[in-house]
């Protein structure tokens, strides 16, 4: 995919959705890294069903460690992996008390040191959180990237260094929400909504399919 059809890509993307949001249901940059976490092999209809009740009670660090491990997984035993997820979210919150007065931080190296937080999961707290232009590679962008021409790889962060190089700077803040929610909703993994697609005249998979 050339640079003349990327451009054209987001933009079309842009005028649709000019300002996309997460699907993931937050109150404050704690709970998103909370919610971020716990979305990981797991919907995120399924996430913000569990952090309706533990938000409500548990939106900072100190509260969280108040309700404790039992109080945690009482909220989150309906989401995959919530034994390790629980621990992961004490021990963070212990963390971010002790050594950053409870405010989540704002780099990638501090966020990557907290417990249950990855590359993906610290991308995706410095586009929401601070407004970075990172790129958090999931199952959907991955799909999405290797799928259309736009960045192929055969690595989540081979397709995040291309996505990089290859979006235009003037659209990279909401890239990742973009090509999330086309990957979740119209380039499925199962029966892709080509004929429907906004940049399908744009997209290698189609134009193979139409030649």
């Amino acid at each position: 995919m050339n640079e003349t059809r990327v451009f054209e890509m987001f933009k079309r993307f842009q005028t649709n959705e000019p300002d996309p949001k997460t699907e993931l249901q937050y109150v404050n940059n704690f709970t998103l890294v909370i919610a971020v976490l716990l979305s990981a092999q797991a919907t995120d209809k399924g996430v913000n069903k569990a952090t309706a009740g533990l938000f409500a009670v548990a939106d900072t660090p100190e509260k969280m460690l108040a309700l404790g491990l039992d109080g945690v997984y009482a909220h989150i035993k309906t989401i995959g992996l919530y034994n390790t997820k629980g621990k992961n979210i004490i021990a963070l919150s212990q963390i971010l008390i002790d050594k950053y007065q409870g405010i989540v931080p704002n780099t990638r190296e501090a966020l990557e040191e907290l417990p249950g937080v990855g590359r993906k999961t610290a991308n995706v707290v410095l586009n929401i959180a601070f407004g970075q232009p990172t790129m958090a590679v999931d199952t959907h962008i991955f799909r999405v990237s290797n799928r259309t021409g736009l960045a192929p790889g055969k690595t989540p962060r081979a397709v995040e260094d291309q996505l990089l190089k290859r979006v235009p700077e003037v659209f990279l803040e909401h890239a990742h929400h973009w090509l999330i929610l086309h990957g979740r909703y119209v380039c499925k993994a199962q029966n892709p909504a080509c004929s429907t697609c906004l940049i399908g005249d744009l997209c290698d998979y189609n134009n193979s399919i139409l030649n």
